[in-house]
């Protein structure tokens, strides 16, 4: 998936456990899918995850997880993972790992997202938020999307013949103009998606990988909207977080942000679930035009 990506297996993962966590060693080991792009993620037994750094720079995302979800668990209305043990380098893998407990549910497509999912969510940013952020890590989108002018320009001319550029670039310029998020820290999850969220019966039983989370732009959790709501309740979500149209523009433009870099770097075969996620987000957008109020 990385070029400069570690190699890891169910084997590594058996020995590192059994060197630092004997009293897991007798637990089987299993990949989980769809992949994940910074971290390899392995089942320990029915209840544990096993969490490895996929680069460098990839370790501080785990570091945050270790030190930050223990304080957001007992006090999000959707279940996070909780860190049980923190791994050191060893039998040839380089960087720290981590023990994390098993979430149930399971990836679904945005075709079997219940419309209550909106409310779960709302619900999940609206507690996120409320916890201080004064001392927050900088979170994975932030500052005003101009700044990402030329990055996305440069990652469109990347793009692989039939993808949309122009649609998005169009898209893109619309956004621009819009007020850049001036408030006080705020903590946002900064990667909510199908990805990262896990489901039970439609709706949302618990939510993945925070090793971006921090102070970042709320619109960047508001984007959601696009990326898991159907059309039909993308009002009622905005509403209940109290999204005004400034934070609806930003939060299609971080969304068009993430677009351009996962349809130029990912492809069908090395990150399939989020090559066709990023084409579907872009539709997406492409077919609702932004509130101007």
């Amino acid at each position: 998936m990385h070029a400069d990506e570690v190699d890891t297996d169910p084997s590594l993962v058996q020995r590192l456990v059994a060197g630092q966590f004997p009293q897991w060693s007798d637990l089987p080991v299993e990949p989980v899918f769809p992949l994940g792009t910074d971290n390899a993620n392995y089942r320990l037994g029915a209840d544990k995850l096993v969490r490895l750094p996929r680069q460098p720079g990839k370790v501080e995302g785990l570091e945050r997880e270790l030190e930050w979800l223990p304080v957001f668990a007992p006090a999000l209305p959707i279940a996070v993972p909780r860190p049980l043990g923190r791994g050191e380098a060893a039998e040839g893998f380089p960087f720290p790992w981590g023990v994390f407990t098993w979430v149930e549910g399971a990836n679904v497509g945005v075709e079997e997202v219940a419309p209550e999912t909106a409310e779960d969510l709302a619900a999940l940013i609206l507690a996120l938020r409320s916890f201080d952020a004064t001392n927050a890590p900088p979170g994975l989108r932030q500052g005003a999307l101009r700044e990402h002018d030329e990055w996305v320009r440069g990652s469109v001319a990347k793009f692989h013949r039939g993808r949309d550029g122009e649609g998005l670039l169009a898209a893109w310029e619309e956004t621009l103009d819009a007020p850049s998020w001036d408030g006080q820290p705020i903590w946002c999850h900064c990667d909510l998606d199908l990805r990262n969220v896990v489901f039970h019966d439609g709706r949302p039983s618990g939510v993945l990988d925070w090793g971006w989370a921090g102070a970042g732009d709320p619109a960047s959790d508001a984007a959601v909207a696009w990326k898991m709501l159907s059309a039909g309740v993308r009002e009622e979500f905005w509403e209940a977080i109290g999204a005004d149209g400034a934070e609806i523009a930003r939060a299609r433009g971080w969304t068009l942000l993430q677009c351009a870099g996962a349809l130029w770097y990912y492809t069908r075969e090395n990150n399939p679930a989020l090559f066709f996620e990023a084409e579907r987000w872009l539709s997406e957008i492409l077919g609702s035009a932004p509130r101007r109020s």
